[in-house]
């Protein structure tokens, strides 16, 4: 069977909640990394003086880990209306301007060499198009902008996605996805130069349950059966019980590039 077109899935997902997004963010935090995850991008982001866009912004939660002072004008976009509520809810510093759009990724907005930084984390996969975005993105940055991407590997939560399959509730994003870490340079280095990859280190490792059964629910536009649930939870606990805990392995990769 064919799988959905990938903004399909993103739509039945995240159009009116933001919900889901956050039952699948909740796992960060059993990082074994002792920098999370939006700590360590935000270290590598430099946004001083900058023309900033956000695509995908989802919650906006990179905001909250980054000094909004430092950049000149913010802009955060997302297809979803209810993630734009989301968005418009952020406290940003007051000097800084931030203005938040509801649009399509392959289809931005704004004027041509618009912006110093473009930013696309974990938003590349529910596209139908990747090529498309970045090659806006390549539109709206100014000659010698830089873009920050990030993707995961095929391999990412490969525990997790075998647990789903064990339990009738497999994941539809890796199926679906049109890019991923491993195409990223290919696709990258067609507008870009200066193509440049950073894995970050470290991998989940979560003590009880309730994360890992709340990662699998976000999978899915149905709830998860009581049976699928009840299998799920039996297969977790026995692993934290065998080995103290339930361990998925990341493969979450940076990329950065500069406009010609």
């Amino acid at each position: 069977m064919e799988a959905s077109p990938p903004s399909e899935r993103a739509i039945s997902q995240y159009s009116t909640t933001s919900d889901k997004l956050a039952q699948r963010v909740a796992i960060l935090s059993y990082d074994t990394n002792p920098q999370p995850w939006y700590s360590w991008l935000s270290s590598r982001l430099n946004i001083a003086a900058n023309d900033i866009l956000e695509v995908g912004s989802g919650t906006g939660e990179l905001w909250r880990h980054l000094d909004s002072s430092l950049a000149k004008t913010i802009t955060l976009t997302d297809f979803s209306s209810a993630m734009c509520d989301k968005l418009r809810e952020l406290r940003l510093h007051a000097s800084t301007s931030m203005t938040v759009k509801q649009c399509d990724a392959a289809s931005l907005p704004f004027e041509d060499a618009t912006f110093d930084l473009v930013i696309a984390n974990h938003m590349l996969y529910h596209l139908d198009s990747p090529e498309a975005a970045l090659l806006e993105f390549s539109r709206v940055l100014r000659p010698g902008g830089r873009l920050w991407v990030s993707l995961n590997g095929r391999d990412h939560i490969a525990e997790l996605l075998e647990l789903g399959q064990a339990v009738g509730r497999p994941s539809p994003i890796l199926g679906a996805a049109r890019i991923t870490a491993e195409m990223a340079p290919g696709s990258l280095s067609k507008y870009f130069k200066d193509v440049a990859t950073e894995r970050f280190p470290g991998d989940f490792d979560v003590p009880v349950a309730e994360p890992v059964l709340g990662y699998l629910a976000s999978w899915g536009d149905e709830a998860m059966t009581e049976k699928q649930e009840a299998d799920a939870r039996a297969l977790v606990e026995k692993r934290i019980a065998e080995e103290g805990s339930f361990r998925a392995r990341k493969n979450m990769v940076l990329f950065s590039a500069v406009k010609a």
